[in-house]
C-alpha cells in the first residue's frame, strides 16, 4: 500500500488528477473515493438530473444548518458521491465565469491566477464543438456542447434581451461575457459528459493507477509536519493504511476536503479543542469563507402550448425514453438549459453579477420537483458575486459524521439589495415584446408583490441553493488572513500535503463551477509534477462604454 501520489476524492479535480499524475507511467497513483462506481443509467441521461438529486445513493445530500435570513430553513447541499462526484450529477452547466473574477484572484495575492493564466488550461481541458479558436479548445478530453435551441421560448428570451437594452453574446466564455446568448452544456452525442468519461475511464488500463471506491478516508497520516498517508475504511469495514512517497491530495470538495483537514488535526485550533481532536497545525482559515450562489426562481404561466408538460405524462416519459435508449435524441438528451443571460443587478456593479436561465417548464418546489400542472416556463434569478459568507466545521470527532454548513446566505444586505433588483429586472425582462405572446400571469412571486418588505418575505422563503459550495480552503500567501493553501494548493505548514478541488477557490466565479474546478486540477496538476505552466495568453476583452 505505498504510492508516490494518494489523492482523495475521485471528483471532477480528482479524476483529471488520477490521468495527469499517472499519464507518463513514471509514478504510482492511488485514488480514494467514498462513493460507489458510476454505472447507473440515469448518470448518463441528461435529463435525469433531477432523478438523481432525489437520490442519495450518488450524493452526499447534506442538510445544511438552519439559516437566519432564510425563515431558518434547512437547505439541502446536493454533493456527488460516485466517480466523477458532482459532474455526474449536477445541471450539466459548463461555464467558466467571468475574466475579471481571476484578476480579482490575482488581486487577492494569488499571482499566476490571472485570466491570462488560466485561459490556456480552460483551452487544454475541452473539446468545444463549435471548434477551437484564440478563446476555445477543440482537443481537450473535455466534450462540450453547444445546444440550438428549438424552444420558441429560448428564442423569445434572447430577443427580449435585446429589447431590454442588454448586449448579445455569440459565446459567453469568450470575448464578451455580459449579455444573453447560448449556453455550453457538458453533453456529448445525447449523453452527460462527466470528469469520469473524459479523464478516468481513459487512464483505468494503466498498471500504475489503482481505484477503489466505497472508501471513507477517516483522515490524513502526518508526522513532523509532513503527510506520510491515509487511514481509510473500505467497503468490508476493515481499516486501511496507505503511504504516499510524494504527496497526500485532498479533491474531496468545499464540504469534503476542510471536514478532512480538521479531522486530521489542521484548522482552527479553538474548534479542534471542542471536539477533542489533537491540535497538528493552528490554520484558522479551514472551513471559513464559504461561497454559494443563491438562488430564487420566478414562474409564469404560458399562453402558448410550448413547454416540456404534456411531454412529462406517463405515456410522454416513455416515448422520450425509448428517443433515448434507441438514438440518444429528444428531451431527454437535454438540460434544457439553452439559453442565459448575464447581466450587472446595478449600473455601479462592475461587471455581471447575475445569470438568468429560462427551463421551458414550471415546477413546484426545491423538494418534490413537480412539474406545474399546466404550461407554465421559468427563470433561475441566480446572485453570483455575494458578500456574505459561511463557515464549514465539525460536528464531532467521528469521520462518518456530516458536518455543520451554514452558507450565511443574505446575511449581507448587499446579496439581499441584489435579489430583490433580479426580480425587477425580470419583469422588466419578461415584459419586452419578443415574450408578449408566451407570457401569461406572473404564478411566482406574484405581480401584486411589489415592495421590498413583500419581495423580502418571498426571497426568505423561497430562495434556495445553486449547489456552487465552494472557497472553504481559501487559497493566498499569507495564512493570518484566513489562507488555507499557498497559489500552488500546498496546505500552509504542512509538508506534502495539498488540495486542489473548487475549495481553494479565493472566491467564487461568476457562474456555475464545474469548468473553473476542472481548470485548476489541469493547471495544479503541472504544478505538482514541476512542469512549468503554460505562457499567459493575453487577449482583448470587451467592456462596456457606458455604465447603463
Amino acid at each position: 500500500m505505498k504510492y508516490d501520489y494518494i489523492i482523495v476524492g475521485a471528483g471532477s479535480a480528482g479524476c483529471i488528477l488520477a490521468n495527469r499524475l499517472s499519464e507518463s507511467g513514471q509514478h504510482s497513483v492511488l485514488v480514494v473515493e467514498a462513493g460507489p462506481k458510476d454505472g447507473a443509467l440515469s448518470l448518463k441521461i441528461p435529463a435525469a438530473m433531477l432523478t438523481n438529486l432525489k437520490s442519495t445513493k450518488y450524493n452526499w445530500a447534506f442538510k445544511g444548518d438552519p439559516e437566519p435570513e432564510l425563515n431558518n430553513r434547512q437547505l439541502k447541499h446536493d454533493r456527488g458521491m460516485t466517480l466523477g462526484g458532482s459532474s455526474s450529477i449536477n445541471g450539466m452547466v459548463f461555464i467558466r465565469g467571468h475574466a475579471q473574477d481571476f484578476e480579482v484572484w490575482k488581486e487577492s495575492g494569488c499571482q499566476g491566477w490571472g485570466y491570462a493564466d488560466v485561459l490556456p488550461y480552460f483551452k487544454r481541458l475541452e473539446n468545444f464543438d463549435g471548434g477551437g479558436c484564440e478563446f476555445r479548445g477543440d482537443s481537450g478530453p473535455m466534450n462540450v456542447h453547444r445546444p440550438s435551441p428549438s424552444n420558441p421560448l429560448s428564442s423569445a428570451f434572447v430577443q427580449a434581451g435585446l429589447e431590454a437594452g442588454y448586449p448579445q453574446t455569440d459565446d459567453i466564455v469568450g470575448y464578451c461575457q455580459e449579455g444573453f446568448g447560448p449556453l455550453d452544456q457538458s453533453i456529448h452525442n445525447g449523453e452527460r459528459w462527466s470528469a469520469t468519461r473524459a479523464y478516468l475511464n481513459p487512464a483505468r488500463e494503466r498498471t500504475n493507477l489503482t481505484i477503489v471506491t466505497g472508501a471513507l478516508v477517516e483522515r490524513v497520516l502526518i508526522k513532523d509536519k509532513v503527510a506520510t498517508g491515509i487511514n481509510y475504511k473500505n467497503q468490508r469495514g476493515e481499516q486501511v493504511t496507505a503511504w504516499a512517497n510524494k504527496e497526500v491530495i485532498l479533491s474531496s470538495g468545499a464540504v469534503g476536503s476542510p471536514q478532512l483537514l480538521m479531522l486530521s488535526g489542521i484548522g482552527p485550533k479553538a474548534h479542534l479543542a471542542d471536539m477533542g481532536i489533537p491540535l497538528v497545525k493552528d490554520l484558522p482559515g479551514v472551513g471559513q469563507n464559504l461561497n454559494d450562489h443563491p438562488d430564487l426562481v420566478m414562474k409564469f404561466k404560458c399562453l402558448k402550448p410550448v413547454t416540456l408538460w404534456p411531454k412529462l405524462s406517463l405515456v410522454g416519459r416513455m416515448m422520450a425514453g425509448v428517443e433515448w435508449l434507441t438514438r440518444r435524441k429528444g428531451i431527454c438528451a437535454s438540460n434544457h438549459f439553452d439559453v442565459v443571460g448575464c447581466i450587472r443587478s446595478h449600473p455601479d456593479v462592475a461587471y455581471p453579477d447575475l445569470q438568468l436561465t429560462l427551463t421551458p417548464l414550471g415546477v413546484e418546489d426545491h423538494t418534490s420537483w413537480d412539474p406545474i400542472e399546466e404550461h407554465a416556463f421559468q427563470i433561475h434569478v441566480g446572485l453570483m458575486q455575494t458578500h456574505s459568507r459561511g463557515r464549514i466545521e465539525l460536528v464531532s470527532a467521528d469521520p462518518a459524521a456530516a458536518p455543520s454548513i451554514l452558507v450565511n446566505y443574505l446575511q449581507d444586505h448587499r446579496d439581499r439589495e441584489a435579489m430583490r433588483s433580479g426580480i425587477r429586472l425580470v419583469r422588466e425582462l419578461v415584459r419586452q415584446p419578443s415574450l408578449d405572446l408566451y407570457r401569461g400571469e406572473e404564478i411566482f412571486p406574484g405581480d401584486a408583490l411589489t415592495s421590498d418588505a413583500e419581495l423580502d418575505q418571498c426571497i426568505n422563503r423561497e430562495s434556495y441553493t445553486q449547489w456552487h459550495l465552494s472557497c472553504t480552503v481559501r487559497m493566498g500567501v499569507d495564512p493570518d488572513t484566513g489562507a488555507v493553501v499557498d497559489t500552488s494548493g500546498r496546505v500552509h505548514g504542512i509538508k506534502a500535503l495539498r488540495v486542489v478541488d473548487a475549495s481553494i477557490m479565493p472566491r467564487v466565479t461568476n457562474g456555475n463551477t464545474n469548468a473553473p474546478t476542472m481548470m485548476l486540477a489541469e493547471k495544479l496538476s503541472d504544478a505538482i509534477l514541476g512542469i512549468p505552466p503554460l505562457p499567459p495568453i493575453e487577449l482583448e476583452l470587451w467592456q462596456r462604454s457606458a455604465t447603463e
